[in-house]
């Protein structure tokens, strides 16, 4: 998979996914239209009601339009649920031709279980919140692959509110042949923040490692640890380190892996919401589109990077 196929994608677009776009664009616009209509029915009559002094009628009108709202933000969401499934598959699709991709996938209100997430060791929460949507699975070369966007909180035990634990996309992968050992790598700038995570690991006999990484600028931007008898090269080999560190560089995100034998887990923060439709401008546009397929394959150019390196 190549973000270099990106003049092929365009093509692609103007001949498969555009005249999806266009239907949808009719079903958006409708909507706006009954959207308006609406607002404008709801102030007429509110306006008439307190201009004749008709108490009850502003009553009545208010239900009407509390009710009315939670119907149209029932319409918006059908919206957004029928345009994700057609355009992300479509987009899915044009990658299916890509040598290295198959069977890819996707499912807007799936998730990765909880108890996946979880096994990655990359953070300890008991995760009370825990929201996803937006699943995609598949393969890549011999290795099995799902990812989601996750939303993770915990109660602060200093305000009692929720905070973040993880908010952004998380992938679990198997390699294809078998491997032993615990690697994990979290990002160095946020370590501070994941003493629990780390003090976890340690005890069950993690050890930091970042003495076995020779790649300075790899060093800058991770730190490593590693179980007792795992040789760390072998599972996060040079050609790996330089692709997390391009990953990192490219989209300037932070990168959380998880090696535990042959299971792979990453965590990839994103503060907004991908892959979402607007309702109020048109999403015929190539430019969004072409964003939601970048998304995509960087995303997946990480699974690809275990793959191609281990």
């Amino acid at each position: 998979m190549e973000l270099a196929r990106i003049d092929e994608f365009r093509r692609y677009y103007n001949t498969t996914i555009n005249p999806e776009l266009r239907r949808m664009e009719r079903r958006r616009r409708r909507l706006l239209r009954l959207i308006a209509a609406s607002i404008g029915f709801v102030i007429l009559g509110l306006t008439l009601a307190f201009v004749l002094d008709l108490g009850a009628f502003v009553l009545i009108t208010s239900l009407f339009a509390g009710f009315y709202l939670i119907y149209l933000g029932y319409r918006i969401q059908r919206f957004r649920r029928t345009f994700k499934p057609r355009v992300i598959q479509l987009i899915l699709d044009f990658m299916n031709d890509t040598l290295n991709l198959r069977k890819l996938r996707y499912e807007a209100t799936r998730k990765i279980p909880r108890e996946r997430f979880l096994q990655s060791g990359l953070f300890i929460t008991p995760a009370p919140y825990y929201t996803g949507e937006d699943y995609i699975e598949g393969m890549v070369g011999e290795m099995p692959f799902e990812l989601c966007e996750l939303s993770v909180r915990e109660i602060s035990p200093a305000s009692n509110r929720l905070q973040d634990v993880f908010n952004g996309v998380f992938l679990y992968a198997i390699f294809a042949e078998e491997s032993t050992g615990s690697v994990i790598v979290w990002p160095r700038q946020r370590a501070k923040y994941l003493r629990r995570s780390i003090k976890e690991y340690t005890w069950s006999g993690g050890y930091q490692a970042d003495n076995e990484i020779l790649n300075p600028r790899f060093r800058e931007l991770f730190t490593v640890f590693a179980k007792r008898g795992t040789h760390v090269v072998s599972i996060l080999s040079d050609p790996m380190q330089d692709a997390l560190v391009g990953y990192s560089e490219l989209t300037g995100k932070e990168l959380y892996v998880s090696f535990i034998d042959r299971h792979i887990y990453a965590g990839v923060t994103e503060e907004r919401d991908l892959l979402e439709p607007d309702i109020f401008s048109t999403n015929e546009s190539y430019d969004l589109v072409r964003g939601f397929y970048t998304d995509i394959a960087l995303i997946l150019k990480v699974i690809e990077v275990f793959d191609q390196t281990h």
